[in-house]
């Protein structure tokens, strides 16, 4: 059906078959210069759902910023009906000193719905909430593992949500993780809307892998695919594989301290009892192998060239859900 309407968001209008880039102005720099988050905006000339694309709420998170920026520049955001809202990086602060975290050393992950009159990442958490999020039907988030700690390319969603798991199946990374929302996150406040959220994660902060960024972008081509969404100039790659379905796992701790070596990778399956990794001493006395507590897949590797006793190093699966009623101990 022609859209007629023009896209109203943040006091701007934009007007059908065109993109605009308007700006989102929450806080000033100490040095008194504005802070502006560019938001932009494709409406197409048919009317659709509206998606928005976000990344960087942890400013040293680039892959999502990468996979976002890239979406843009290659045009993927040129949606063929309905609006696309590309945000490619939220926390500015965090991006500008290479950190997770607000000045005020909160998570801005941790404080949605947030406050007007309350912390800067809460206000920042606000206005998301506020100016954004009610205009959308659904949210692809993209977020990386913390440093050193490697997150295969997956997506989360809690269980037992059938439009969750739609979006999941319709993106279709290699692996699901089921999790339940963590209260304060963008996430939980996006479902308390009815927002439909979904939760990408690949690779980890400080550093941009190819390879997680092009599953992201396959994914979110298949995701728009799904919805009529994808311009007709862009076509979707199919999955290399069905998607693993993942019900439970388990952190594997270092048992020592020392130099820490892995010899598998996030995404292999192991056996149980198989070694993963040593851990040794500097001076070429010990050797300690790391054994898989279970058999299952390589979800998040510590890639720390020295580890901690107690430090994890490993998420292994545990629990494989092959169907709605059907399960796999591993």
């Amino acid at each position: 059906m022609t859209q007629t309407e023009n896209f109203k968001i943040l006091n701007k209008e934009i007007k059908p078959g065109k993109t605009k880039t308007v700006n989102l102005k929450i806080a000033k720099l100490h040095t008194m210069t504005d802070l502006k988050i560019p938001v932009i905006v494709s409406h197409s000339n048919q009317k659709g759902p509206v998606v928005l694309l976000s990344a960087g709420l942890h400013g040293d998170e680039f892959n999502g910023i990468e996979i976002v920026r890239q979406i843009i520049q290659k045009e993927i955001n040129i949606p063929e009906i309905g609006t696309i809202i590309c945000i490619p990086l939220v926390n500015v602060f965090g991006f500008v000193n290479q950190s997770r975290e607000f000045p005020d050393g909160r998570d801005l992950n941790r404080v949605f719905p947030g406050s007007i009159n309350g912390s800067l990442a809460s206000q920042f958490a606000y206005h998301l909430m506020e100016h954004i999020v009610p205009l959308v039907d659904y949210v692809i988030d993209f977020h990386a593992g913390g440093r050193s700690r490697f997150n295969v390319p997956h997506v989360r969603i809690e269980e037992e949500n059938l439009e969750l798991k739609t979006m999941a199946d319709a993106f279709q990374a290699p692996f699901l993780l089921y999790s339940k929302n963590i209260e304060g996150s963008f996430r939980s406040a996006c479902d308390n809307l009815g927002v439909k959220y979904l939760l990408f994660e690949g690779g980890k902060s400080l550093e941009i892998n190819k390879d997680v960024v092009l599953q992201a972008i396959y994914g979110t081509k298949r995701f728009l695919k799904h919805l009529g969404m994808l311009n007709e100039k862009h076509t979707e790659k199919a999955a290399e594989r069905p998607m693993i379905c993942i019900e439970n796992s388990t952190w594997l701790r270092a048992d020592f301290s020392g130099l820490f070596q892995s010899v598998v990778a996030a995404g292999d399956y192991v056996e149980e009892n198989q070694t993963v990794a040593w851990i040794t001493d500097p001076y070429g006395k010990v050797e300690n192998p790391v054994l898989a507590p279970n058999s299952g897949y390589i979800i998040n590797e510590n890639q720390g060239a020295i580890v901690f006793q107690g430090d994890a190093i490993f998420n292994i699966s545990t629990k494989l859900k092959l169907s709605d009623n059907e399960y796999m101990e591993e």
